[in-house]
């Protein structure tokens, strides 16, 4: 079962992502002094007092705006408001109390869930002449604090930690689970990436639009499917450093950047409309130096047009994507649900090679047999012998070979050495590693 639930809503830049770095210990809510910056509900494991729950950031509610995101916006906070054990409801003491600030207290009084006010930016202790106005709210007492200092937030927790007690909310929780197999959801921007993650993850957690840079948090979304778990990890679309002009797009990136260094899987999504990009390979080549297991997804392939036009697009992969040319390649579309089950599959038998251990001795008899077929190096009277090979890793895998003259090696070598190896233990999906060593 799942964790509790703490929602944080409030409008825009009264400091929730602030708050939420600061109950977390960490940096993995963008903060911005530009509005709308946190878009998505982004979800974080956070503990008080060595209570577990899950701390949900949502992006700033305006009600009566015209923002083409907006809509998405206040739907993704108020869902998350229906979700949650507890909600914080985080205002601006500099600012005071505006219409948004009334509508929103309205609805949250419906909403029959533990409400806690917080009066944010009172950075100075015990001066809170600031925050009486908030009474007008009718949410009860308001709770000072100062997310950038800290100071209040201690005494909101254990208000929060009551609550959930209160609730039976923790009694209805086990123990923080295991995410399962992490799987990264990478590819440029506009390719269907949270289309996908909201088919993966049957829920509209990820706002979808066709204007390219919409998704900038990487946002987590625990998933059982078929009896295994896993976490979907949705992230902000993946650009050259040199067409990132926005402060908050480069935040985007870096977090994106960190979902795919923890990430076992990645699934690469590619637009099939307009085939194999240079984007399209820089995001791969990112993901292959990192370590993670790849699923290749072609997207929106029920739109390519013609056999022909898709036959052209898999021989470009096929001899642009040598280097992840263990990555299956199944063509969906996220948008209707086509073939979305197939990656499931995929996904599940990457993970299986990603953590494989090879027995020692499989991996000498498959050594031997390299040694008799003569394939080797040589430089002068100086002849390449492979001697021994164990496995010393794993996630992904990596094999230490003991030779008399490592230094002999080639690129070619190793790349043979590689495809065998790949033919012979059925490696798809897994980057493999290798190291050399000298043995008399």
């Amino acid at each position: 079962m799942a964790l509790p639930l703490v929602a944080v809503v409030g409008r825009p830049n009264v400091g929730k992502s602030t708050f939420v770095n600061r109950i977390i210990g960490a940096e993995d809510a963008i903060v911005h002094e530009m509005r709308g910056v946190t878009r998505d509900r982004s979800y974080h494991t956070a503990d008080w007092n060595g209570v577990d729950f899950t701390l949900v950031d949502t992006g700033g509610i305006e009600m009566g705006s015209d923002d083409d995101f907006q809509a998405s916006i206040r739907n993704q906070a108020f869902t998350a408001t229906h979700e949650a054990d507890v909600i914080i409801f985080l205002v601006d003491s500099r600012t005071g109390i505006n219409a948004d600030d009334e509508e929103v207290a309205r609805i949250l009084r419906k909403s029959n869930k533990p409400v806690l006010l917080a009066v944010n930016k009172l950075d100075t202790p015990n001066r809170y002449d600031e925050m009486y106005e908030f009474y007008q709210l009718g949410l009860g007492d308001p709770w000072p604090i100062s997310s950038l200092h800290g100071h209040g937030t201690g005494d909101l927790l254990d208000e929060v930690v009551k609550h959930l007690r209160e609730t039976g909310a923790l009694d209805r929780a086990t123990d923080a689970e295991e995410s399962g197999i992490n799987v990264a959801i990478i590819g440029r921007p506009n390719a269907g990436k949270s289309s996908l993650t909201n088919q993966m993850t049957a829920d509209e957690r990820s706002i979808v639009s066709d204007v390219a840079g919409t998704t900038r948090d990487a946002i987590d979304t625990p998933v059982d499917h078929e009896g295994k778990r896993y976490t979907i990890i949705d992230t902000a679309g993946l650009r050259r450093k040199s067409q990132i002009d926005e402060d908050v797009e480069y935040y985007g990136f870096v977090r994106a950047m960190r979902a795919i260094d923890r990430a076992d899987v990645a699934i690469l999504v590619i637009d099939g409309t307009l085939g194999l990009t240079d984007q399209d390979q820089r995001v791969a080549k990112f993901a292959q130096e990192r370590g993670c297991a790849m699923v290749i997804v072609l997207n929106k392939w029920d739109i390519v047009d013609g056999p022909e036009r898709k036959a052209e697009i898999r021989e470009r992969i096929e001899d642009r994507l040598t280097y992840v040319g263990y990555a299956p390649v199944i063509a969906i579309s996220a948008l209707t649900g086509k073939n979305v089950h197939r990656i499931w599959g995929a996904i599940d038998k990457a993970y299986e090679n990603y953590s494989k251990t090879i027995p020692t001795n499989q991996l000498n008899t498959w050594l031997a047999e390299i040694r008799e077929e003569g394939h080797t190096v040589s430089q002068g009277k100086a002849v390449l012998r492979m001697k021994y090979v164990t496995q010393t890793g794993n996630c992904p895998p990596v094999f230490t070979f003991f030779a008399n003259r490592p230094d002999l090696l080639t690129d070619n070598y190793e790349r043979f050495l590689e495809n065998r190896m790949r033919k012979h233990f059925d490696l798809e999906g897994t980057p493999i590693r290798f190291k050399f060593k000298k043995k008399d």
